[in-house]
C-alpha cells in the first residue's frame, strides 16, 4: 500500500537545463465576469475575455498558473484603465517578474435613441484594454464601432439609388487623462455616413437612410475623418484607426487603417 505524500513538490519552480527565457507565459481566454466604468450608469457588469502573462527568467522551468487567478479574483468588482496598474504590479510582485501583461476583451452596451421616434435600444460595442507593465504603465484603450457607409461612387454614377452596406470602425488609442469608451464611439459614428441601431420605425429608416444618402462615405473618408479628430484631441498621444466596409455588391471588403504617434510638445 502506496503512502501519502506529505509534501507535494513545486514542479514549476524547478531549474531548467535549456537557459532560454520566456517573454510571456501565463492564462490565455479566460471567460471571466467584471464590472467596468459606465458613463450613464456608473458601471456596468460584463463578461470579459483575460489574457495575464509576465515574463520567466531562464532558470524557472515554469510559473504558477493559479496565482494569476487569485490577482484576478481580487480585481473582478471593477476593473478600469484607473486600477489596472495595481494588477499588473501586483503580478510582477506575485511572480518575482520584470514585466507583466493584462489583456481585457468585452462587450459594453450603450442605449441608442432613434433619431426621429425616439424609439431606445441597446447596441453592443467590442472593447479591450491592452496593458503592461515594466518600468512604467503602458495602457492601450480598444473600441469596435459598427456603423453604415454609402458608396461615393455609386451614388455619382447610379441614376436611381447608390449601394450601402455596414462596416466597422477599430480605433486604439493612448492617452493623458481617463477618456470614456462611449467618446470613442462618438468619433467613429461622426465619421460614418450615418450610425447603427438596433431599433427603428419607418420614420427612423427614412432619416437614416436619407442621411446616408448625403452623406456618402469611403473607408479613405472615414479613416481620415476620425484622424482629424483625435488629432486635434490634446489628450490623445497615439491612436490607430481602421475602417472595414463589408461591401454589398462586391466579394471583397474595402480597408483603411491610419496610425499616428504625436510630437510632444
Amino acid at each position: 500500500m502506496k503512502k501519502k505524500k506529505t509534501h507535494l513538490p513545486d514542479v514549476q519552480s524547478e531549474k531548467d537545463y535549456r537557459q532560454i527565457p520566456i517573454d510571456k507565459v501565463g492564462v490565455n481566454g479566460l471567460s471571466y465576469p467584471v464590472t467596468v466604468l459606465d458613463r450613464k450608469k456608473k458601471r456596468q457588469p460584463t463578461v470579459a475575455a483575460v489574457n495575464m502573462y509576465v515574463d520567466l527568467p531562464r532558470h524557472f522551468r515554469g510559473t504558477h498558473m493559479s496565482r494569476f487567478i487569485e490577482i484576478l479574483n481580487e480585481h473582478r468588482g471593477l476593473i478600469t484603465m484607473l486600477n489596472v496598474d495595481k494588477i499588473l504590479k501586483k503580478m510582477i510582485k506575485k511572480f518575482d517578474a520584470s514585466s507583466a501583461h493584462f489583456e481585457m476583451r468585452f462587450p459594453y452596451f450603450i442605449e441608442k435613441v432613434a433619431p426621429v421616434s425616439k424609439s431606445r435600444g441597446l447596441i453592443s460595442y467590442d472593447c479591450e484594454f491592452i496593458s503592461s507593465y515594466s518600468d512604467c504603465l503602458d495602457f492601450v484603450l480598444g473600441v469596435s464601432v459598427p456603423v453604415n457607409t454609402l458608396c461615393p461612387c455609386s451614388k455619382e454614377v447610379a441614376e436611381k439609388n447608390a449601394h450601402n452596406q455596414r462596416g466597422t470602425v477599430n480605433i486604439h488609442v493612448r492617452f493623458k487623462e481617463f477618456i470614456w469608451i462611449e467618446d470613442l464611439v462618438g468619433v467613429a459614428e461622426r465619421a460614418a455616413s450615418s450610425e447603427i441601431y438596433s431599433l427603428l420605425k419607418r420614420s427612423d429608416e427614412k432619416y437614416v437612410t436619407e442621411k446616408s444618402y448625403d452623406n456618402p462615405r469611403f473607408v479613405e473618408d472615414v479613416v481620415r475623418s476620425v484622424t482629424e479628430e483625435l488629432m486635434a484631441d490634446a489628450n490623445i498621444t497615439w491612436f490607430a484607426v481602421e475602417a472595414i466596409n463589408n461591401e454589398s455588391i462586391h466579394s471583397h471588403n474595402a480597408y483603411a487603417m491610419i496610425k499616428r504617434e504625436k510630437r510632444k510638445l
